[in-house]
């Protein structure tokens, strides 16, 4: 329908920050956008009463005023997914932003798209013959140059049939054609509304992990490919770190970084860094296999709510291509603090400390799109979320920390007094946990390490029964307690220093390869258990505890990133040494 036609142009009569009220808007439907004002102004429609419609603004309102003039577009907030995603920085509303990699200025527009972005031309490479018969997700093609990974052109979903035309190896734009399909015109570039997840032909039931390079990560709390992790921690307990870490060292294809309401300067470090950092998976770098969606805290808050989208519809859109992707969400509190804003300047009845009372459906909905699946082409391919929590003052039980711990299969807790006492990264193993770490069990098993289990099994055994020692040490003194609680105190030390503490500035130490995790932790299990032994045939805690043990910590420091033989070959020596001891 027209834009001018009756009902689908309305007259702006209440602005409250992001809330527009218009009225006149009776043909006007639920999450359309909205251009208003003379600068039109992108907004999209959360709600109508009759001829009123109630807009959610996604750009500033200042200078917006009563009368002014509001025109539907017929389109719901979308994401033109095409070639040119990879290395780029985009706002909430997948709008490229300014050319310099640390000014985070968005192009103004009231289009979604690009010029510059429309007017680029790609090679496309075809990659069959007219009058093959296609269904949705089969491969139409490639186009190189687009990242550090092949971007592969698929028949979008809902078209189907002979292919009666496709476009010779030549240079295209994102809008051009490049195959007929029965009535259906492809073209280069697809535009998908981003609050409609994209369709799939099933979940996978098998249970795969993300291996993420951080050594409390995945011998504690794994996590499996597909799955969805939080990570809540207070301010200074080093969440952009870690997300940085597991974005350079993740097993995956494709990161997405999503900066949603964090500062504008630790975002100009993330870009910074990732676009110098030399990717390990291909040699290039890394920010070339990345897509950024930054809308930092000084920018419009309603295109904060829309980022978290932005991001999973892009990662769905390169799971579709068959490849495995990260979704980093830093931080899903901003997130949750804009859509309170909007639902008290719009009246709704508040909830716990003033968050809507659908906070928890919203969570469950975005972290839903996580998930490991045949895609419709029928590749197998993954989306994995991963979302920090940032809790005020550091409260665990405030609404977005709680509600967040039912969606997730994996909680990684970031303790404040393991990060000021340098204990890198600060996960804190009596808050933490992992749901699928019994399945994740059997994968091990199956996979060469059948002991994968029963080893983390007894390293959180350990960690727990020195935690409980450590209290009682501060009251009675630890040459109080029998021997061999004395070696659980020294065998939790080293588990701390040996295993779980990482250094991301050593070459060696700031990645580790699931063999050699595997290794240390043997290392320190097997020299705990010698200790017992000798502390059983009658050898003196203090004889034990006088030996320097230093070589166990140093481990990690002194072999290389995946040096499982190495770590193997100083575990026989520590404990050959222990079994000499009178």
């Amino acid at each position: 329908m027209d834009g001018l036609a009756t009902g689908r142009t309305g007259t702006v009569v209440r602005i409250s920050g992001p809330l527009v009220e218009v009225d006149g808007m009776d043909a006007v439907s639920m999450l359309e956008l909205v251009a208003v004002g003379p600068q039109r102004i992108s907004a999209e429609t959360v709600a109508i009463a009759g001829a009123r419609a109630t807009l959610q603004a996604y750009e500033y309102t200042g200078g917006l005023k009563a009368g002014d003039t509001a025109e539907a577009t017929g389109r719901e907030l979308s994401a033109l997914l095409g070639p040119g995603l990879l290395g780029h920085v985009f706002d909430g509303l997948m709008r490229p932003l300014s050319s310099a990699p640390l000014w985070l200025t968005p192009d103004r527009a009231s289009s979604t798209e690009d010029p510059a972005t429309l007017a680029r031309s790609w090679t496309f490479i075809p990659a069959l013959s007219p009058g093959a018969r296609l269904r949705p997700g089969d491969v139409l093609g490639t186009v190189p140059g687009a990242g550090s990974v092949e971007h592969k052109v698929l028949v979008p979903f809902g078209v189907s049939g002979e292919v009666t035309w496709l476009a010779p190896e030549g240079q295209l734009h994102a809008l051009d054609a490049v195959a007929r399909i029965g009535d259906h015109e492809v073209q280069l570039a697809q535009r998908w509304p981003v609050r409609r997840p994209r369709p799939f032909q099933g979940r996978l039931s098998e249970v795969v992990p993300l291996h993420t390079g951080q050594r409390v990560l995945d011998l504690m709390y794994p996590l499996a490919r597909g799955a969805a992790a939080a990570v809540p921690g207070g301010f200074g307990t080093g969440k952009t770190l870690l997300l940085q870490q597991i974005a350079k060292w993740g097993d995956a294809d494709v990161i997405v970084y999503v900066g949603c309401g964090e500062r504008g300067n630790e975002m100009a470090d993330v870009l910074d860094s990732l676009s110098k950092e030399v990717d390990a998976r291909t040699g290039g770098r890394l920010i070339d296999r990345t897509v950024i969606i930054a809308n930092t805290s000084n920018m419009p808050m309603m295109a904060r709510e829309s980022s978290i989208y932005t991001g999973i519809t892009v990662a769905e859109f390169y799971r579709d291509m068959g490849y495995d992707v990260i979704v980093i969400a830093d931080s899903t509190s901003r997130w949750a603090e804009a859509l309170r804003e909007f639902a008290n300047r719009n009246g709704d009845l508040p909830a716990e400390e003033g968050y809507p009372a659908n906070l928890a459906s919203q969570l469950a909905a975005f972290y839903e799109r996580a998930g490991r699946v045949t895609t419709l082409g029928g590749r197998t391919a993954s989306v994995t979320v991963i979302g920090a929590v940032s809790p005020p003052g550091g409260d665990m039980t405030e609404p977005v920390t709680t509600d967040t711990q039912r969606f997730v299969r994996s909680l990684w807790l970031l303790d404040r007094d393991l990060a000021y006492s340098r204990h890198y990264p600060a996960v804190s193993w009596t808050g933490s946990f992992a749901r699928d770490a019994q399945a994740l069990g059997l994968w091990h098993d199956d996979n060469g390490n059948p002991g994968w289990a029963q080893q983390r099994s007894q390293a959180m055994a350990l960690l727990a029964e020195a935690d409980r020692l450590t209290s009682l040490a501060e009251i009675v003194g630890a040459a109080s307690l029998p021997s061999h609680e004395r070696i659980v105190l020294l065998g939790g030390r080293l588990l701390r220093e040996g295993v779980l503490t990482q250094n991301d500035l050593s070459p060696n130490d700031g990645f580790c390869s699931g063999q050699k995790g595997a290794a240390l932790l043997e290392l320190v299990l097997g020299v705990v258990d010698t200790c017992q032994r000798l502390v059983e045939r009658g050898v003196a805690a203090t004889t034990i505890e006088a030996m320097d043990l230093s070589a166990v910590a140093r481990a990690r420091e002194e072999t290389g990133p995946g040096d499982a033989a190495g770590v193997a070959a100083r575990r026989e020596e520590i404990i050959q040494a222990l079994e000499e001891l009178q």
